[in-house]
């Protein structure tokens, strides 16, 4: 089971401090996972200047110069936000069966290290 997914609230916990023009302590929703690479994009966080070619579009309207962009980030470099805390913590896993439809199904509840709450 992956202890980080889309959609997440990340904290960012290595690199610069936001002072000194990082991203650490850097909070944002996860936009994508990459998951051979095991790299995360975090909206807000690795903003990288990306030039794209000036094209025309059907219309005549220009598209393109110089954009800001998200980075990927390594997944391990990023730690969930604790719902009742807001702070970075460690994720568990918890067992639970649920029926559904007449069936039981044994399901995994992620649960954060640090409050105990479900997340």
């Amino acid at each position: 089971m992956a202890s980080i997914k889309k959609g997440d609230l990340v904290q960012v916990i290595t690199g610069a401090k936001a002072e000194r023009g990082g991203d650490r302590g850097k909070q944002g929703r996860v936009l994508s996972i990459d998951k051979e690479k095991n790299r995360v994009i975090v909206e807000g966080v690795n903003l990288v200047k990306k030039h794209t070619k000036v094209s025309q579009t059907d219309r005549g309207t220009k598209t393109g110069g110089i954009e800001t962009v998200e980075a990927p980030i390594h997944i391990s470099n990023v730690a969930l936000v604790d719902p009742s805390t807001k702070k970075p913590t460690r994720i568990g896993a918890r067992l639970e069966t649920v029926t559904k439809g007449g069936v039981k199904k044994t399901v995994r509840i992620r649960v954060a290290k640090t409050s105990g709450k479900d997340i």
